[in-house]
């Protein structure tokens, strides 16, 4: 939230139902003008926290039902609580998929502002590359996904040795055969992406469970949908464990997904509900980071690299979305890594 008055307003529209701007004149406890008012209204509307109902002298101000979804949560001070003493939604909540995220959309209008303009600086940027000099780009990008997505799951690969075994298929001394498998899924992962780049479009489980068995090939990772439980580290929250709840949740998902118009709005939704749902023993995340890519890359959209994402900020965002259902930090970084893919690559 930009300022106090800002989250005031909120409170007092949570407290009462709904109001008119008057109503929630009447109630403020700083001192400033209606006009004030009135703009940080108009603010709170464009950003999605509330919604107006009734037209003219009737409307009325109602919290958005997305409001706990994108409402900016300090993560330091968030995370100041231990694991025991966090309030959190402990088990998977379907409704954040099938009715919030459903209706709703996760980006304000200043956000997709942003997206759109640096989407616009990346086509004109591949239109002066040759193919030749596009492919090095991508390539390059190819590695630094490589190397952060497997980072992040704890791969202890420097970027340089992951550049070297990507691009001659030597492996680095002192590291585990699995760590070196890792990598080189990444690689063929990208690849088939790149090779078949309207394959996701329409997303289907089918298509996830594809990408997640490129990802886990002679890995010690199960295929297909999870039919047992698993924990998740940091965490108290719950993924489901039956394959059919599953199964429906991964369905819900696609669904939504498909059904967006935005593709900012599709990657963001890949990338954090394929991870929350946890549809396999392991290989989420990553699988999650690749299907975002082929939406991404389905549409001629600059794809990410994460390059600059600390593995443990990633992390936190995540859990937060587990917690509470609350996407704005992720949302942050998904914006922040769009940006940077931009300016770095092409």
């Amino acid at each position: 939230m930009s300022d106090n008055r800002e989250q005031q307003i909120i409170d007092i529209v949570k407290k009462n139902g709904q109001c008119s701007s008057k109503e929630i004149f009447d109630s403020i406890v700083d001192s400033y003008s209606y006009s004030t008012l009135k703009r940080i209204l108009t603010v709170l509307k464009t950003n999605n926290y509330l919604l107006t109902k009734g037209k003219g002298k009737g409307t009325k101000y109602i919290v958005s039902p997305a409001y706990e979804l994108i409402c900016p949560i300090d993560i330091e001070r968030y995370y100041e609580k231990e694991i025991d003493e966090r309030q959190i939604i402990e088990s998977f909540n379907s409704d954040v998929i099938t009715g919030v995220l459903r209706k709703h959309n996760t980006f304000s209008e200043s956000e997709i502002g942003k997206l759109t303009l640096l989407q616009k600086e990346y086509q004109k940027n591949i239109l002066e590359l040759s193919e030749n000099e596009y492919k090095k780009e991508l390539e390059r990008l190819a590695i630094d996904l490589s190397w952060k997505s497997s980072q992040i799951e704890g791969n202890t690969y420097t970027l340089l040795e992951t550049e070297r075994l990507l691009k001659e298929k030597e492996t680095a001394s002192g590291k585990t055969k699995e760590e070196a498998v890792m990598l080189l899924n990444h690689k063929y992962a990208l690849d088939f992406i790149i090779e078949n780049d309207d394959y996701i479009n329409p997303l289907t489980i089918s298509k996830i469970e594809d990408i997640h068995s490129i990802l886990t090939k002679e890995l010690a990772v199960e295929r297909n949908l999870r039919k047992r439980r698993i924990g998740i580290s940091g965490t108290n929250y719950k993924p489901l464990d039956n394959e059919f709840q599953i199964q429906e949740a991964l369905r819900n998902t696609c669904d939504v997904i498909n059904d967006k118009e935005s593709v900012f709005e599709k990657a963001l939704l890949a990338l954090v509900l394929i991870s929350y749902i946890q549809p396999f023993m392991d290989g989420n995340k990553r699988t999650a980071r690749i299907v975002s890519n082929a939406i991404l890359m389905n549409y001629n959209y600059c794809p990410l690299s994460f390059r600059t994402v600390d593995s443990v900020d990633y992390k936190k965002a995540m859990l937060l979305f587990y917690e509470q259902n609350n996407i704005s930090n992720f949302k942050e970084i998904f914006i922040n890594q769009f940006e940077f893919a931009v300016k770095t690559y092409f």
